[in-house]
C-alpha cells in the first residue's frame, strides 16, 4: 500500500490540502483529488494544491515561456477536483508551504514567480503574511444578473476578471448579507461558459476610512460551494466597489470575510492581494 505525506493548510480559513510532487510523478486523477478534499471521507478542504515543478507538467511550459525564472507551479483544484485558473488565498498558503518543506529559500521582502493557469504570479514575502501581484484585471461591460436563496428579488451583478471569473453582487445593508443561504450555487443570466465565484458585499459605513476603502463579503466558488474565504474573490468586490463609488475611490482596500481580512490594493494597472497564511497539520495518507 502506498503512502502519501500531506499538509493541511489555510488562508482566512480557505482551507487546502497540499502535497509535494516536484517531478511529477503522481498526476492524481480528478476523482483521487476529490476524495482528498471530501470533508466526511477524505482530509477536507475546499481544494488541493500540488507542488510541482513547471519543467513537470504541460501547463509549466506556459509559465516558463513567461518567466524562465519560474521554478514551482501551483497545481490548484478545486473540491470536485476541476482544475481551476488562480487562487489568491491558496497561493499564498503554498509559498509558505514550499519554505516550510526546505523547497524554497525566500526571505521577508523577497519576490518569487509562481506558475498558475492564471499565468505567473510574483508572490512577496512579507512580515506577517504573503501579498501576490494577480496582474492585470478586467471589469466587464454590462450587468449580469443573480438569484440566490434568501433574496427576495434578483439583483445586477458586475463581471471582474483577474486571472479567474467573478460576479459581484452589491447588497443594500448586513442583514442582506447575513440572511443569504449561499448552500446551493446562485444563478446567474446570462451564465458565463466557464462558471464564475459570486461575491455579495456590502460596504463599511464609512465606505473610506484613513483613505483605506472598507467592504464585508461573502463567496460562493465554483465548483466548491460557499466559502470562509476567497482571495481573488476579495479583489474582485474590492475592484467592483472601487468601480461604483466613482473618481476619488481608494486604491488601498481591506475586505472582511468570515475567516478574517484581507487587503487589496491597486497600483499601476495590477491588483495586489495580502493576507497571512497558516500550515495547520501533517499527515500520512
Amino acid at each position: 500500500m502506498s503512502t502519501l505525506r500531506i499538509t493541511k493548510g489555510h488562508g482566512t480559513g480557505n482551507d487546502f490540502v497540499l502535497f509535494a510532487d516536484p517531478e511529477g510523478e503522481l498526476a492524481p486523477g480528478a476523482d483521487e483529488l476529490a476524495r482528498l478534499a471530501d470533508r466526511r471521507f477524505g482530509v477536507g478542504g475546499d481544494g488541493t494544491i500540488r507542488a510541482v515543478r513547471s519543467a513537470h507538467l504541460p501547463e509549466g511550459a506556459a509559465a516558463l515561456a513567461e518567466d524562465a525564472g519560474t521554478e514551482w507551479f501551483m497545481d490548484y483544484r478545486n473540491a470536485d477536483g476541476s482544475p481551476a485558473e488562480m487562487c489568491g488565498n491558496g497561493i499564498r498558503v503554498y509559498v509558505d508551504y514550499l519554505i516550510r518543506e526546505g523547497l524554497l529559500e525566500l526571505a521577508v521582502g523577497e519576490t518569487v514567480p509562481i506558475g498558475t493557469r492564471a499565468g505567473v504570479r510574483p508572490v512577496t514575502r512579507l512580515a506577517d503574511g504573503y501579498e501576490v501581484d494577480l496582474g492585470a484585471y478586467t471589469v466587464a461591460d454590462g450587468d449580469v444578473t443573480v438569484a440566490a436563496d434568501g433574496l427576495d428579488v434578483d439583483r445586477p451583478g458586475l463581471g471582474v476578471d483577474v486571472g479567474n471569473p467573478h460576479i459581484v453582487v452589491a447588497l443594500a445593508d448586513e442583514d442582506e448579507l447575513t440572511d443569504l443561504d449561499l448552500r446551493r450555487a446562485p444563478g446567474l443570466s446570462p451564465a458565463p461558459a466557464e462558471g464564475a465565484n459570486v461575491e455579495f458585499v456590502v460596504p463599511a459605513d464609512p465606505l473610506v476610512e484613513a483613505g483605506t476603502g472598507r467592504i464585508r463579503m461573502r463567496v460562493h466558488e465554483r465548483g466548491v460551494g460557499e466559502t470562509l474565504s476567497c482571495g481573488t474573490g476579495a479583489a474582485a468586490a474590492a475592484l467592483a466597489t472601487r468601480e461604483w463609488a466613482g473618481d476619488g475611490a481608494p486604491d488601498a482596500w481591506r475586505v472582511s470575510v468570515p475567516g478574517g481580512e484581507l487587503g487589496v490594493r491597486i497600483s499601476d494597472g495590477h491588483v495586489l492581494l495580502s493576507g497571512p497564511a497558516e500550515l495547520v497539520f501533517d499527515a500520512d495518507i
